[in-house]
């Protein structure tokens, strides 16, 4: 069971591991509490690769929490587009602007402190303060959960928060008692136990341990401790109960040129995708004669209709199932004053648009989201919501 971890008996083949296998990731090479924290909150529900660019663009233009807290809100949506769940942008600049404010532009070397941050939970508190500053913090997710529960064979619920905090008791407790040999330990950046370790666990859990797919046993630097191996259990474990199925919702999106410009409209302050600015899209999927009554509705006087692929996106908890349409509409005002007509250039580069619409950005002449870093090797993201604390780091 995980409270009969041997931390001190795990750590060194770990530790010796990680040094040789470790992937070279940017904000690995220059991890500065600032750079940390942004990583952090871009991992979250965010696979590795994907992040990678979004990173590098971000802190070029925000290169510190002074920077992010005076960010104008439209750039700042723009630098997240793609990303998804955009509260965790929002939240960014409100912390930024805490830490401005209160700690001098710096993040607090404090576990506490950074708790009280906007949009920060205790997976990324911890790894701020392990991995920056050196503190005895565990940064549990679910890559650590997986491998530790494989580890010590515990077949307790993950998806429990009383399992979470028995977890980080154990860790903590772990880590301030943990005692390496002095040759390993200078290995280490900055002699660093508890943020080596915390990266290792994450490390191990995102490229050996893995979530999809039979884990590469062979390769672990635990294969002759890990109980599951041991008694044939590893595909048993982790146990976590069922989410929640997600809502079904029909949607028709329309994408209405007039000539070299195209409708968007910016959605409510709150909600989902607060704030950002999408395609005219109404409830159901319509026919196409729906689907020209709901343009004229909106104040254009239609020419031409062309019906598009279907297209699905996914959030947290609520699937999109959407019918396109491309109309070609007179030269006109729309009646609704959410609606602008802009250049399509200019939807691209100036509003941020999230990559729920981005089956249908080609109609637009423009690339949302990730499909902005085509030939980057990117991948996917799990969607767009607005969330808090989360698992980091999908691999």
């Amino acid at each position: 069971m995980l409270r009969d971890l041997d931390l001190a008996q795990a750590a060194e083949p770990l530790l010796r591991w990680y040094l040789e296998n470790a992937r070279t990731l940017p904000w690995r090479e220059e991890p500065t509490p600032y750079r940390v924290w942004i990583s952090e909150i871009m991992l979250q529900q965010t696979r590795v690769e994907a992040v990678k660019p979004y990173f590098a663009r971000f802190v070029e233009r925000l290169p510190d929490a002074a920077a992010l807290a005076e960010c104008p809100e439209d750039e700042l949506l723009k630098l997240w587009e793609g990303l998804g769940y955009y509260n965790r942008a929002r939240n960014l600049r409100e912390a930024a602007r805490q830490i401005a404010a209160q700690y001098g532009g710096t993040l607090p070397a404090d576990y506490a402190k950074l708790l009280e941050l906007k949009g920060i939970g205790r997976y990324t508190a911890g790894a701020v303060a392990s991995i920056a500053y050196g503190i005895a913090a565990p940064a549990v997710d679910g890559n650590v959960l997986r491998v530790l529960t494989r580890l010590t064979e515990d077949d307790t619920d993950i998806a429990k928060q009383s399992f979470r905090n028995e977890t980080e008791t154990v860790l903590r407790e772990g880590m301030e008692q943990l005692v390496l040999p002095e040759e390993l330990v200078g290995r280490l950046r900055d002699r660093n136990v508890p943020g080596a370790l915390n990266q290792a666990l994450m490390e191990l859990g995102a490229t050996v341990c893995v979530p999809n797919g039979a884990p590469l046993c062979g390769e672990c630097p635990w294969r002759e401790i890990c109980l599951a191996r041991r008694h044939d259990t590893v595909s048993e474990l982790p146990v976590k109960s069922r989410a929640k199925a997600r809502k079904i919702e029909r949607r028709t999106v329309l994408i209405i040129r007039d000539g070299d410009k195209v409708a968007i409209r910016k959605r409510p302050a709150r909600g989902l995708l607060a704030g950002l600015y999408e395609l005219p899209n109404v409830e159901g999927n319509l026919d196409d004669g729906e689907a020209l009554a709901a343009v004229k509705d909106m104040g254009f006087l239609p020419l031409r209709i062309q019906r598009l692929a279907e297209a699905k996106h996914i959030f947290s908890h609520i699937e999109w199932h959407m019918q396109g349409y491309a109309v070609l509409v007179e030269e006109g005002l729309p009646q609704d004053e959410k609606l602008l007509l802009v250049d399509a250039e200019d939807a691209g580069r100036r509003y941020a648009i999230p990559a729920a619409f981005a089956a249908y950005a080609e109609y637009m002449n423009i690339r949302l989201g990730n499909n902005r870093f085509a030939g980057k090797d990117m991948s996917e993201n799990a969607g767009e919501a607005d969330a808090g604390e989360g698992p980091a780091g999908l691999p």
